[in-house]
């Protein structure tokens, strides 16, 4: 005699075959497991988006500071004319496009800066495309004695991508809508008073 074949979806208990209650839960724990790595996933791509912006972020302040420290260099090596406060103004630099003259005065740092502020060492089609955003470069006279110590703050504008706590100094202020989208960096030279 054969025994009878056990059907698929039940098992023999006592002589009573009893259907399976753990049907299905292997699907389950899959369908479980999908949920988890998708929700893993989509965390992983708004790091990453987070990551890219503030790699950007991280390469605005980077230039902004090779901006602030370029317009320094020229300012120390024209103490006669920082002094006499030839550099500081109430003009925001990087708005106008104008042509830089030749020769080697206050003028000429100013034209060569405001360029770099707009991004005219880098251009493509006409388009110039060297330079952070909305750059504005701001150039103030904190004190210019006679004797003593000078004090020129350079400060260099741009705007951010997210919203932060505005910064304290005043250039490029209103310029980018939000003002928590304005970020700034400054340095203040210092030129010692030489003379006899």
């Amino acid at each position: 005699m054969v025994a009878p074949a056990l059907p698929k979806e039940g098992v023999r208990v006592n002589g009573q075959y009893r259907l399976n209650r753990h049907r299905g839960f292997t699907l389950i724990e899959v369908l479980v497991t999908l949920l988890v790595l998708a929700i893993g996933l989509l965390g992983l791509a708004g790091m990453n988006a987070r990551m890219l912006n503030s790699q950007f972020e991280a390469y605005q302040r980077a230039q902004a500071m090779l901006l602030v420290e370029d317009m320094a260099s020229r300012i120390r090596s024209n103490p006669a004319a920082a002094r006499s406060g030839n550099y500081g103004s109430t003009t925001e630099y990087g708005l106008n496009n104008e042509v830089c003259g030749t020769g080697y005065d206050v003028a000429k740092d100013l034209c060569e800066w405001n360029q770099a502020l707009r991004g005219a060492s880098v251009a493509s089609g006409g388009s110039q495309l060297g330079s952070i955003l909305g750059a504005r470069g701001c150039i103030e006279n904190i004190s210019t004695p006679a004797s003593g110590q000078a004090v020129v703050r350079v400060t260099v504008a741009w705007q951010g991508m997210a919203p932060t706590v505005a910064p304290s100094l005043a250039c490029g202020q209103g310029d980018y809508g939000d003002d928590n989208l304005r970020r700034a960096v400054s340095v203040d030279v210092v030129l010692a008073y030489l003379g006899v």
